[in-house]
């Protein structure tokens, strides 16, 4: 039996995609209040260098450049909860630039080398193939320092709320530069965009005119998270000396936490105009329930014991544990947890009635004086006849 099992996980070709589909279609329609796409990724470290994807590269997870396997992610997140609703491997140049280590591992030739970005695009447009409904799209930096890939949210028709560094350029507030006209018949025409007067700044700059408000957005197994934030309007100036036109306008939101000398945390964000400054700092915080998926899919599910080499061996043991975390995720956010009722010996339940959703989940004891004596002995005589 443990053969077969390993076997299905490694060998057979049923397909991944359609199962995720199906999970991310459940997910969808049963997770109570699911209102964000998070992006992510995750390192599994490994030793040697068969194993699919194996290198020296960065992962967050183990905090520094390791010996190890990335992988990025999508997730359908809610207040009440999450999970993985798609992950693939991410593979270095040095794997897509050798074939035929490629090919002893399993990987498809149409697998070209592609950024961690693009790899989280294509788990998007596969959600969205599936008729996942459109959600705001939550990322860190490594995903939301790229221009790029923000554009490419907003042409799907989704709106954005990342982290980005705090060396990013933006216009000042109420400023909208524009190309200067042509002045001259001969010569180069300018083409860089200017305000009179202003030069773009850089976030931290930024945050340093602004007044900051202290929020409180979530209550925790730490008490009720606090701090300071401010958010305002205006244009990012990336690229602005290459002569790149500013950015439409956005929310920029800017975090201050307690004892840091300067704002340290910054997003972008493309929500409309109307949005509030609890809203921004609700959904920018929302992000950390991918990390709390991490964890429950590595530490109760088994997501880092995959010990195979193969493309599809991967690819097939974590769609499985997705499966298997979303199975809990679900009767977690459906049927929440009750704190235990006292029984009596007669086998009534005392204290508060439960409520209308969980009473058909209590079962109470059965009591001694009501199960029958010789109950092992007629099942030892079935048993023997």
């Amino acid at each position: 039996m443990r053969q077969r099992l390993q076997q299905c996980v490694v060998v057979s070709d049923w397909n991944d995609d359609l199962v995720r589909a199906r999970l991310a279609q459940r997910l969808d329609r049963e997770l109570p209040g699911v209102e964000a796409f998070v992006i992510d990724d995750t390192g599994f470290p490994k030793k040697g260098t068969h194993s699919v994807g194996v290198a020296r590269q960065y992962s967050g997870t183990l905090g520094g450049v390791e010996n190890c396997q990335v992988a990025t992610s999508l997730h359908l997140a809610a207040e009440g909860g999450s999970a993985c609703i798609g992950m693939q491997m991410y593979l270095p140049k040095e794997w897509t630039e050798d074939p035929k280590r490629c090919h002893q591992v399993g990987v498809p030739k149409s697998i070209p080398f592609r950024t961690k970005p693009t790899i989280a695009l294509d788990l998007l447009d596969r959600a969205l193939e599936h008729g996942i409904r459109k959600h705001l799209v939550l990322a860190d930096a490594g995903y939301g320092d790229s221009r790029e890939f923000r554009t490419q949210i907003r042409t799907r028709g989704l709106h954005y709320l990342v982290a980005v560094a705090g060396s990013h350029t933006v216009w000042p507030p109420g400023v909208s530069p524009k190309r200067p006209p042509r002045t001259k018949r001969s010569g180069r025409p300018a083409t860089r965009y200017r305000a009179e007067g202003v030069e773009p700044q850089t976030l931290q700059e930024t945050a340093a005119s602004l007044e900051f408000q202290q929020v409180s957005w979530r209550a925790g197994s730490r008490g009720t998270q606090t701090s300071w934030f401010a958010a305002v309007r205006l244009r990012s100036a990336e690229k602005h000396p290459k002569k790149q036109a500013p950015g439409e306008e956005e929310w920029l939101l800017c975090e201050w936490p307690a004892g840091k000398e300067e704002p340290s945390k910054f997003y972008f964000s493309s929500l409309p105009p109307s949005s509030s400054l609890h809203k921004l700092v609700r959904l920018a915080k929302l992000r950390w329930r991918v990390e709390r998926d991490y964890q429950e899919l590595k530490q109760e599910i088994g997501l880092d014991h995959w010990e195979g080499r193969n493309w599809r061996g991967f690819h097939h043991h974590v769609t499985l544990c997705a499966v298997a975390h979303a199975f809990l995720v679900l009767r977690r956010a459906i049927f929440p947890p009750q704190l235990p009722r006292k029984l009596d010996t007669s086998g009534r339940s005392c204290g508060a009635p439960a409520s209308p959703r969980a009473s058909h989940r209590e079962m109470p004891m059965l009591s001694t004086n009501l199960r029958s004596r010789d109950t092992t002995s007629r099942t030892l005589e079935n048993g023997i006849k």
